[in-house]
């Protein structure tokens, strides 16, 4: 019998029965449940990254409303007259908005040389839209050229 550098022990007849059925076991069952426990142990970081991956989610539909918003504002203030162009461009900076972004959207607009410019402020909602706001205000801002009347 080989030990292959191990000491050789002495076993009595119990014992190389034992031994027998207990590598029979080993093989049949393996690491049975190992997978269970790593499962287990790596549910917290899946989790966690999950819920950082849907709050980046949220910031970039965020920026995009903003952009929107802006363009939609800037928009609206160009086609409106000059004394009816700051409710135009409000109203319409928050027209599209989903109700979770409304709330908390600022939409400024401001003519200067012909130039209409449109600034949206919004805050981006934590994990869920409508509940609480991230400390982290997202910022939008469009411009046009102001719309010439003919006279003709």
């Amino acid at each position: 019998m080989t030990t292959y550098g191990l000491p050789h022990r002495r076993t009595g007849n119990g014992d190389r029965y034992r031994d027998r059925y207990d590598n029979r076991d080993r093989a049949r069952y393996g690491d049975r449940g190992q997978v269970t426990v790593e499962f287990l142990g790596m549910t917290p970081t899946i989790i966690v990254t999950l819920v950082v991956l849907w709050q980046l989610v949220l910031v970039g539909y965020t920026y995009t409303l903003a952009g929107n918003a802006a363009d939609e504002a800037v928009r609206a203030a160009t086609a409106a007259g000059p004394g009816a162009r700051q409710g135009a461009c409000q109203d319409a900076g928050r027209d599209k908005l989903p109700g979770a972004w409304e709330g908390g959207a600022g939409v400024d607009c401001s003519t200067a040389n012909g130039y209409v410019t449109a600034d949206v402020r919004l805050e981006v909602p934590l994990l869920f839209p409508g509940t609480v706001g991230f400390p982290f205000t997202v910022h939008g801002h469009a411009g046009a050229v102001e719309e010439e009347e003919d006279d003709d």
